[in-house]
């Protein structure tokens, strides 16, 4: 088990209803599979806290019971509920494959708004760079994330790579002299290879060499973190949010009015965006283009690939000849696409 895990692991709650031994071996055998625990371990505490007030005494999930626990759950969001109606429904069916027999149900429908990510604009980005450049401690403080943050930022700008692949990376993920950077632990469950390029590389050398300074014991070694505080800990998403905010506040990005943002993983949203038009003002064939950006962000398929062509098309209008079915399929409505109904 690596640090991180076992910091995820120490704080774990420990669960009292009748269901605990399965919640446990549930959560092993995500582990064991390379899944994330956090989220499952928040879902199974609220469960478990159910089970207890509800006096539950059998290890098996009935319809009742769901229902009754849906509505303990009125304050969250639709997306909220909705997974963690897909985790409770992952768990009534492995009990099924124990023997235990449970009610499975049907998920909710999906009927909250698509969510539309901030996209910033070049300058905005060069800005956000200038700013983490020059981020300082307002107090004396033994423990910081602050070494780290100007380098964290231009590899989730250069890579695309999410928040959570990057904090996740060990020294020997990233190879200085093939100069590409190895991601094990993605949201796919798949690895995939990322190329770095000279200037990323010159900010990778430069954070190493300020970071292999701190005196503690390992921190250069193969299998510890590259991110890490000044003693030498992992880093916490939490941490990486708070100076992401201080930055948007130096460089006046305002908040959006529904409070979902800017967000630092719209960084990765604007990689997506600022790439696909790179590659279409160079030349590059849209049909060209998506694979090879989907491919980059680690997508299973092109369909979780096409909201960045719409959001290049609404940010840049002048990029796209919008004259392409993978386009169109986007845009039905969309006055500039020119689309022979004729042909299928």
């Amino acid at each position: 088990m690596n640090r991180r895990e076992e910091c995820f692991m120490s704080k774990q709650i420990i669960f009292k209803s009748v269901f605990a031994p399965y919640f446990n071996s549930f959560l092993q055998m995500k582990e064991q599979l390379g899944f994330g625990l956090p989220k499952f371990q928040n879902v199974f505490t609220e469960l478990d806290h159910f089970f207890l007030a509800t006096g539950a005494t059998e290890p098996h999930i009935t319809r009742d019971q769901i229902n009754a626990w849906s509505e303990t759950r009125f304050n969250d969001k639709a997306r909220t509920l909705y997974d963690k109606h897909s985790i409770m429904r992952q768990f009534c069916r492995y009990l099924c494959h124990l023997g235990h027999e449970c009610y499975i149900h049907r998920l909710p429908r999906k009927n909250w708004p698509p969510f539309i990510p901030y996209i910033f604009s070049h300058k905005e980005m060069e800005l956000i760079f200038g700013a983490s450049d020059k981020l300082t401690l307002p107090y004396r403080c033994m423990t910081s994330v602050l070494i780290a943050v100007p380098c964290l930022i231009r590899v989730l700008y250069s890579t695309g790579m999410r928040i959570g692949e990057a904090l996740f990376l060990k020294n020997e993920d990233i190879d200085f002299l093939r100069k590409h950077i190895l991601l094990k632990r993605t949201k796919n469950q798949e690895e995939r290879l990322l190329p770095i390029c000279p200037s990323l590389l010159e900010v990778l050398n430069k954070y190493k060499a300020y970071r292999d300074r701190i005196p503690i014991k390992g921190v250069s070694a193969s299998g510890s973190f590259f991110f890490v505080s000044t003693v030498g800990k992992p880093i916490s998403k939490n941490s990486i949010h708070r100076w992401f905010s201080e930055i948007l506040v130096e460089c006046r990005i305002p908040r959006r009015n529904d409070g979902q943002g800017p967000r630092i993983h719209d960084i990765r949203h604007t990689t997506a965006v600022h790439s696909l038009m790179q590659m279409v003002r160079d030349g590059m064939d849209v049909y060209c283009a998506m694979p090879i950006l989907s491919v980059f962000l680690g997508h299973k398929s092109l369909a979780g690939t096409e909201t960045y062509v719409r959001l290049t098309q609404e940010m840049y209008p002048d990029i796209l000849g919008m004259k392409y079915p993978v386009t169109s399929s986007v845009f039905p409505n969309n006055p500039y696409i020119e689309t022979d109904h004729g042909n299928n």
